[in-house]
C-alpha cells in the first residue's frame, strides 16, 4: 500500500486520485489530506515509480509541473510546493452538478450523488 500526501494540492485531489489510480491500476482510499493506493490483487506490488510518474504527468497536464516536487520516502509519496504556492481551484461543476470523486459519475441531484458515493464504501 502506498500513501500519497496531498496537503499542498488539496483542491485537485479528486482529479489526481482518478488519474493516478487509473494509470497504475490500483484501488484508491480517500483520507482528509491524503489518499492510499492498494493493489487489485494481494500478491501484486504497486510500482512506486509508476505512481510518481503518473503524479508528475498529471501536474504537467495542468501546468503545475514546475511548481511542485514529488518526494518519495518509503511507502509515502508527498507532493510539496517548491515556491510555497498552493493550488486553489473552484469545484469543476459549480453549476449545480455533483461529481463522484471516485469514478467521475455526474448528476444534478444531490441525493442521487450521495447514494452513489455510498456505494463505493460497501
Amino acid at each position: 500500500m502506498i500513501t500519497i500526501d496531498c496537503r499542498d494540492v488539496a483542491s485537485i485531489k479528486s482529479e489526481l486520485i482518478v488519474y493516478v489510480s487509473d494509470q497504475v491500476a490500483a484501488i484508491p482510499t480517500l483520507k482528509t489530506h491524503e489518499f492510499m493506493l492498494s493493489s487489485l490483487d494481494d500478491d501484486e506490488i504497486i510500482d512506486k515509480n509508476m505512481v510518481i510518474t503518473a503524479i508528475k504527468e498529471f501536474l504537467e497536464s495542468i501546468g503545475e509541473g514546475r511548481n511542485f516536487a514529488v518526494i518519495s520516502m518509503d511507502d509515502i509519496i508527498s507532493i510539496k510546493s517548491i515556491s510555497g504556492k498552493i493550488i486553489e481551484r473552484d469545484p469543476p461543476f459549480s453549476s449545480g452538478m455533483f461529481s463522484c470523486p471516485h469514478c467521475g459519475f455526474v448528476t444534478r441531484y444531490e441525493v442521487e450523488h450521495q447514494n452513489h458515493v455510498k456505494i463505493h464504501y460497501l
